[in-house]
């Protein structure tokens, strides 16, 4: 794991995307303490003011500091997203574990209901939802769990079924060891990197896509600040005052690309024959018979 950590780290690129990613969720967390203006306060002798020493960014439509609406827009554009992933991505990896170390009629029923909720556009499925509970961010955030712990489900039971057969694993069955005992010495482990890199990858999209559905108005309502609801707040100023637009779009730009590329150093971090073209990546049978070899088999 350490060398894993060090290997990510010596990419130049993932240590300043982590870095961003860091100060804008930390940002985002003190929000009260960062922005210098209360961001719902009005005040009509500001509308569409410009950048100036008390507003870095200037002011909106209805005279509010934009740098401090962006900041406060952190939690729900990033921090309830990242809050959202994780619940999807545990309870979906939880299903995936289970249905692929009990197979069996366990594995066609979570298996099957993971076929039902792929079957359908996600984005479809996500305005149906909101279209039967109402707009608002809690619905769209409740959508994202009940719709994405499908594709980590299907994630993470192919790692188990992967790893299930790789003769370290065999050899703890044989000589009895407690299936509860090779789920967290033996597989646990090995399905991390890939749960870790599907999470990782779906965090950016989700970022746009709630970012994408706020725009529409779908998302949080007003007064709250949300980097999406900015950029409809200021579209019908889009060719008469465009430096408005700036601000919201380049924190959405910025933030999902440093996460996107931090994904794609994680999982060449994680997998490094990925990196070096050509590479067949090393099975897992391979890293079995060696951890074999070194008697690391739980017993």
């Amino acid at each position: 794991m350490r060398l894993r950590l060090k290997r990510l780290f010596s990419d130049p690129l993932a240590a300043l995307s982590l870095g961003v990613i860091t100060l804008i969720m930390t940002a985002g967390a003190f929000a009260p303490f960062f922005a210098p203006h209360d961001p719902y306060e009005v005040n009509m002798s500001l509308r569409y003011a410009g950048s100036s020493m008390e507003h870095w960014l200037g002011n909106d439509h209805l005279g509010r500091c934009i740098l401090s609406r962006l900041i406060y827009g952190i939690r729900p554009s990033v921090i309830w997203v990242f809050g959202t992933l994780l619940l999807s991505a545990l309870f979906g990896a939880l299903l995936g574990l289970v249905s692929g170390i009990l197979r069996g009629k366990t594995e066609a029923v979570i298996m099957g209901a993971c076929d039902v909720v792929l079957s359908f556009p996600g984005t479809v499925m996500t305005l149906a939802i909101v279209g039967m509970l109402g707009v608002g961010m809690e619905n769209i955030l409740l959508a994202f769990i009940l719709l994405k712990w499908a594709w980590f489900a299907r994630v993470v039971r192919a790692s188990v079924l992967q790893y299930t057969e790789s003769e370290y694993v065999k050899f703890a069955k044989v000589i009895g060891v407690p299936t509860s005992k090779i789920m967290t010495k033996h597989i646990i482990p090995v399905t991390l990197p890939d749960f870790a890199v599907a999470a990782s990858g779906s965090f950016g999209s989700m970022i746009l896509q709630i970012s994408g559905f706020s725009f529409l108005g779908l998302g949080i309502q007003a007064p709250h600040a949300e980097w999406g609801m900015m950029l409809n707040e200021v579209r019908d100023v889009l060719f008469t005052k465009p430096e408005f637009v700036i601000a919201p779009a380049l924190a959405i730009i910025i933030t999902v690309s440093s996460v996107q590329f931090l994904a794609d150093a994680l999982q060449k971090a994680l997998n490094p024959q990925l990196s070096a073209k050509g590479t067949v990546p090393v099975t897992s049978v391979a890293t079995g018979n060696q951890r074999l070899a070194k008697g690391e088999v739980a017993g």
